[in-house]
């Protein structure tokens, strides 16, 4: 199995639906070519801010479907098959593996939880047989899992048991065990950091490649604070960081779920994603005029541009 570094980001999409909730899969097309256009170099596709364990499993096929179907050469797509029934995990990413995706990603299932690294380790090495040569990535999002487990444990004995596993989502704060897994077996793997919030402290510690929600709208607000830290400019790095920060707390402490907050703005900055689906309520009128303002309010900030897209297109 070739193991193959990311460097750049990769996005998590929000999954497109229409007013009345149903799936858009239309909507997929405009939104590969978006984000390739604002220089993403990967949508890691019905996750957490996907609303994946949301969706049926039919919902889950037709939209890794289209994604694959319309992503432009150089966009990554890593469908994450994730759930409490393991035998949908294995459809799903038998079904993905027939699609032609890059790769799979799972989490640990969130209902009967993960109480130790060999039960993952089992979930996991079941979940990835079920397409042997296609790359598997190990989705570590412990606060919504529980699966609270040191990450460079698994490595370490997931390492001759899962012969197709490629790396990690990382969506966690212990930085210290992110450090280990970048680490681990001289970097074998790709070990991506998924807090957005986090980035440049990953970046600090040698994270080429991250996952986040916050891609799909500010993208360039990112690879500028990358590009400040490649050159050693320490302090435009953590001024970009800061005012990523300061974005996510205001969609935070809007009122409305993030992932409602986030969808939002999606159709603020030019591509309208939709609705959430229950139990996520859409934010309110009242709530994203409020947030708006705030938004407005940030100084110096980059947003995703249809620009950008077109820029990409014509050359």
């Amino acid at each position: 199995m070739t193991r193959r570094k990311t460097n750049g980001l990769i996005a998590a999409p929000f999954t497109p639906m229409h007013a009345d909730g149903a799936l858009n899969l239309e909507a997929i097309d405009g939104y590969a070519g978006w984000l390739h256009g604002n220089g993403v170099v990967g949508a890691f596709i019905c996750g957490t801010t996907g609303e994946g364990t949301s969706l049926t499993l039919e919902e889950r096929r037709q939209v890794a479907a289209r994604w694959v179907a319309v992503a432009p050469s150089g966009l990554r797509v890593i469908v994450h098959v994730g759930g409490n029934s393991l035998a949908d995990c294995r459809a799903l990413t038998a079904h993905a593996a027939s699609l032609g995706a890059d790769s799979v990603a799972c989490m640990a299932p969130f209902f009967f939880k993960i109480r130790n690294v060999a039960e993952l380790v089992e979930w996991c090495a079941e979940v990835a047989s079920a397409a042997p040569q296609l790359p598997f990535y190990y989705y570590h999002i412990p606060s919504m899992t529980g699966a609270s487990v040191p990450v460079a444990e698994f490595l370490a004995a997931a390492a001759n048991r899962i012969p197709n596993l490629v790396g990690v989502k990382y969506t966690f704060e212990d930085l210290e065990d992110y450090a280990r897994c970048l680490r681990f077996a001289d970097g074998r793997y790709d070990v991506l950091f998924g807090r957005d919030e986090l980035l440049l402290s990953a970046l600090s510690l040698g994270a080429r490649g991250a996952v986040g929600s916050t891609y799909n709208f500010a993208a360039p607000q990112y690879r500028r604070l990358i590009d400040a830290f490649s050159r050693g400019d320490q302090r435009m790095a953590a001024v970009l960081q800061a005012q990523a920060v300061q974005m996510i707390d205001d969609c935070v402490k809007s009122g409305a779920h993030p992932i409602a907050a986030f969808k939002w703005l999606m159709s603020r900055v030019g591509l309208d994603c939709g609705p959430t689906r229950l139990p996520l309520m859409t934010i309110t009128a009242v709530q994203a005029k409020a947030l708006a303002a705030k938004l407005d309010a940030l100084k110096d900030f980059s947003w995703n541009s249809r620009e950008a897209v077109a820029t990409r297109a014509s050359t």
